[in-house]
């Protein structure tokens, strides 16, 4: 199944927080408990909580008691709020709920369920094209990817980050569909450990030849010259170019920048977000404690020790080869490119 869809009126979802020793598919008929899910990680992922969130949007609209259309908007209104707090730095969210918003405001609903069925619908195509525009940022993407290259990705980029297919992982997955040889190095991505337990899950299924690493040792395997690309996802793009993604992204960009390796974003536009100017202006969601000292139930740090937990980081465009998006790459000076991408590219 896809990471999450619409099935019989209800959200179901693959509870990533079990993976890999566990797959569970855990389902929804309440939009708090999707907005629960999206906060507790349950599906996490940029383009994942786009599609999530307007889902859970969708379900607000069939649990509102409301009797007549403005009383509907309203009750939107406030789901959509609820939403939208959960993670803020994915603009994926905030977008997807703009979208199902705009659909409602734009139409002469003349009734309840008329409204309620174009939300179905309108979530239901948001997470149809996350699909396509993956499978065309992995073939934009790949042609960037030389034979028997050895690609280095941090956290989860793959299918579960997405509806389906992925998007740094999904240059991967179409390098390979192409015929090329590759090899992952995957960076374990403490603390919540993604690229342990989701990218490693996702690259073993496959049959894509690929090794764990610690993350600390990303630097010492590019310095060793045993990295020739290195390539990760988006939870932000500013208008200038600079990215916000898992924490420690930006280490592995200055890395790969001193050891002179082409280092990408891979990106769809929806996660390009041109109002903000730099990526001093990005959100930075900060997280549990808990997520630092404690691993499987168990506590590995002093009772009491203060923790700061950042889910982000910056990376400055700077150190940044390019964007890949669904439109084509852009390139620097990314303040030009990546305005001609969010309008068609060419």
């Amino acid at each position: 199944m896809r990471t999450i869809e619409w099935h019989n009126g209800r959200v179901r979802m693959i509870d990533q927080r079990l993976l890999p020793l566990e797959y569970r598919v855990v389902e929804y008929d309440d939009y708090h408990q999707v907005a629960e899910a999206i906060r507790d990680m349950v599906v996490r992922g940029a383009p994942a909580i786009g599609a999530a969130a307007a889902f859970g949007l969708a379900l607000s609209a069939r649990q509102s008691r409301a009797e007549n259309v403005p009383a509907l908007m309203a009750d939107l209104e406030q789901a959509a709020e609820v939403l939208r707090r959960t993670r803020p730095t994915a603009v994926n969210l905030s977008w997807a709920l703009e979208r199902m918003l705009r659909r409602a405001r734009a139409g002469r609903w003349g009734s309840v369920t008329e409204l309620t069925t174009a939300l179905e619908a309108e979530a239901l195509a948001i997470a149809d094209e996350d699909v396509q525009v993956n499978r065309r940022i992995g073939e934009v993407g790949a042609a960037i990817v030389p034979d028997g290259a050895n690609i280095l990705t941090h956290c989860n980029a793959g299918a579960l980050a997405t509806v389906e297919y992925g998007t740094a992982l999904g240059v991967v997955r179409m390098a390979v569909e192409q015929g090329k040889r590759v090899h992952v190095w995957v960076d374990e991505t403490r603390p919540r450990l993604q690229g342990a337990r989701l990218t490693a899950w996702e690259l073993m299924r496959d049959g894509i030849p690929m090794t764990l690493i610690a993350d600390n040792a990303a630097g010492h395997l590019m310095r060793a010259g045993r990295v020739d690309l290195v390539l990760f996802g988006a939870d932000r793009v500013a208008a200038n170019g600079d990215v916000a993604n898992k924490i420690g992204s930006y280490q592995l960009a200055v890395l790969a920048k001193e050891n002179g390796i082409p280092c990408y974003a891979v990106s769809p536009i929806s996660t390009i977000d041109l109002s903000l100017a730099t990526g001093d202006e990005i959100p930075i969601e900060e997280r549990p404690a808990e997520e630092v000292t404690v691993i499987d139930g168990r506590r590995i740090a002093p009772e009491g020790v203060p923790v700061y937990n950042p889910a982000f980081d910056v990376t400055p465009h700077r150190y940044l080869t390019g964007i890949i998006t669904e439109n084509g790459i852009a390139y620097p000076p990314y303040g030009v490119s990546l305005r001609k991408m969010v309008n068609g590219g060419g």
